[in-house]
């Protein structure tokens, strides 16, 4: 009984019309979930209210589905991302006091975040970016002792001009990082020029280095992570009629033809010899 019940929970899991449910369902709770922002009519709060009620009893039904169609409690939480859609839809149930809590309202917030664990694209992005982490730890702390190195740099020479935006290290991190994002860079530049006329290469050499070639440092990171995840995740779709023939395979199939065509030639000497 266990083992026909584990079967349809399987099939139904499996079913692109129950996914393609699952994900209008999330998107129907964003929707929810923004709407409770708005000033809205008493009418429209309490079927908002019930109708979140309703999503998610859904999503409680629907992970219970999960977790019967997998091998077991190991199984299933053998992969991160039935770990993460468990802690969501469990966080979204507190506190029990109803969707009114601000704390509720906060939790289920993320219910929105199921779209990544039910869209496989979602999935590869993110876990590309969290594979990727390491090598851009290594290219922020790069970049954090260029913006240390420049920020001591500003402090020591642009004090005496604008102490609101180069008072000491913290204060000028700050400034470079807003020099960085481009906003409003060349102001400060002006404004240092009128006392040192070649401190434009100082903000010229730092924006080449931060805008320029840290950022896409990270960008090549990422991508190379990305594309192995592809690499990744066409092989395993790849069924074995779609695999490319090994060398064993190929001479296996050459000895076969040449077992046949031995068949043939002693059927047709016997069909001509006279009887």
């Amino acid at each position: 009984m266990m083992s026909q019940l584990q079967k349809l929970f399987q099939r139904i899991d499996k079913s692109k019309i129950f996914q393609s449910f699952v994900i209008a369902v999330i998107v129907v709770s964003a929707l929810t979930v923004g709407a409770h922002t708005y000033s809205l009519h008493p009418t429209v709060e309490f079927a908002l209210n019930w109708m979140d009620v309703g999503i998610t009893a859904f999503f409680l039904i629907e992970l219970i589905i999960r977790f019967i169609a997998s091998k077991g409690i190991k199984d299933f939480f053998s992969k991160g991302w039935n770990i993460f859609d468990t802690i969501i839809v469990l966080g979204s149930l507190y506190p029990a006091a109803g969707s009114t809590m601000l704390l509720a309202r906060l939790l289920r917030i993320f219910r929105v975040l199921r779209l990544v664990s039910m869209i496989p694209e979602l999935r590869l992005l993110v876990n590309s970016l969290l594979k990727a982490i390491p090598q851009m730890g290594y290219i922020a702390l790069l970049m954090f002792v260029i913006f240390y190195i420049y920020a001591a740099m500003g402090s020591m020479m642009f004090a005496d001009i604008n102490p609101v935006l180069w008072q000491d290290v913290s204060i000028s991190m700050l400034t470079l990082f807003r020099i960085a994002t481009f906003e409003d860079w060349t102001d400060i530049m002006y404004e240092t020029m009128a006392v040192y006329e070649l401190s434009w290469i100082y903000y010229l050499t730092f924006i080449f280095l931060t805008a320029f070639v840290f950022l896409n440092m990270m960008v090549g990171a990422i991508l190379e992570v990305m594309s192995e995840e592809h690499r990744s995740a066409r092989e395993l779709k790849a069924d074995n009629n779609s695999l490319p023939a090994t060398q064993g395979q190929v001479l296996e199939l050459q000895a076969q033809i040449a077992e046949l065509k031995t068949l043939l030639s002693k059927t047709s000497e016997n069909k001509n010899t006279p009887s």
